[in-house]
């Protein structure tokens, strides 16, 4: 099996998929933090492609930063200054070749995260 990675944002305050949602997804290899692409989440909550397809794959650790300041902005969400939720970044380890999904269920205030299938 080839390793990949995809995820899913759904923003449990509107009860519905997070659409247009950046997310940039960086390679930390020791004190390096390498930035891979930037994806944005489609009317499902999920990006178009796989955020890292198989062929792109590689054992290690991974950031992906979930920039929900600016969905909340879109969604017509009451402003804060500063946001409480601005940027979310995740950072986790993927040790073999497996579909990693990476979640995130968002609300102004909270999220979680969790490995998925």
């Amino acid at each position: 099996m080839n390793g990949y990675l995809t995820t899913h944002v759904l923003d449990t305050a509107r009860g519905c998929p997070a659409a247009g949602l950046r997310i940039d997804l960086f390679r930390i290899t020791g004190d390096i933090r390498a930035h891979l692409k930037t994806l944005e989440t489609n009317a499902d909550g999920r990006t178009n492609e796989q955020i890292l397809p198989a062929d792109q794959f590689e054992i290690g650790t991974y950031e992906l930063v979930f920039h929900a300041g600016s969905y909340l902005d879109a969604c017509g969400t009451a402003p804060e200054t500063p946001r409480f939720l601005d940027v979310i970044p995740l950072r986790f380890g993927m040790s073999e070749a497996a579909h990693y999904h990476v979640p995130l269920l968002l609300s102004p205030f909270g999220y979680s995260t969790y490995r998925g299938s």
